[in-house]
């Protein structure tokens, strides 16, 4: 790794953990109410920071489409962190996703001189509404509501990149359950982690829409 790269790195996870503190304390406060150990936040998003900077650095994913797994990352943990302590994904992160995620695919759609990714992301963000959507009404406790709010951004997100990943997120999200209540030892869950974890790596590690 060069010194340009390492700096990258660095600067990234800095910034990555003064947004996490900024999380923290939206989550603490009266809109969600729920209070996170020390830290948690602050390191999972300087993580994921640092890792899309590197990917940045090294030229394997363009700075017009960082925003994308940038944004996610941040939300990700918070609202991983979220369901995980409180069981359960609050309205004030999953509703505001769908235009900052719009918005950021359509502004790398701008980036690329054409329209698909927009159009792959309203593709992918009514697939996994779907899916999710038909899970819910076949089985109501398979899925909280929190979830089915939250399947239309990553849709959006993960659509951007490549619309049959979709179908794989769904899979694994399914299969990440699975396994979180094997090794919890119970029928009962948070889902969220398990949607948001492949979501992310297919914004940071998948191939570059519009193949820029």
């Amino acid at each position: 790794m060069d010194h340009t790269s390492a700096f990258a790195m660095l600067s990234a996870g800095a910034l990555g953990a003064v947004a996490g503190r900024a999380g923290r304390s939206l989550l603490a406060s009266r809109l969600v109410g729920v209070r996170p150990p020390r830290w948690c936040c602050e390191a999972g998003v300087g993580v994921l920071w640092a890792l899309v900077a590197a990917r940045t650095a090294s030229g394997a994913l363009p700075v017009w489409w960082a925003p994308v797994p940038l944004l996610l990352g941040w939300a990700g943990v918070l609202l991983a962190v979220c369901d995980l302590i409180a069981s359960r994904l609050p309205d004030v992160l999953t509703l505001p996703a769908y235009p900052v995620a719009l918005a950021a695919v359509g502004a790398a759609a701008v980036a690329v001189g054409e329209p698909a990714p927009l159009f792959a992301a309203l593709l992918g963000a009514l697939l996994f509404a779907s899916c999710y959507a038909l899970v819910r009404m076949l089985s109501p406790p398979a899925l909280g509501p929190g979830d089915l709010k939250l399947s239309g951004s990553l849709g959006a997100a993960v659509g951007a990149v490549s619309v049959p990943a979709v179908l794989g997120c769904v899979l694994a999200s399914a299969v990440l359950t699975v396994l979180h209540a094997c090794c919890a030892r119970k029928r009962a869950v948070a889902h969220g982690p398990a949607m948001l974890l492949p979501a992310w790596l297919v914004t940071a590690f998948g191939p570059i829409p519009g193949g820029g």
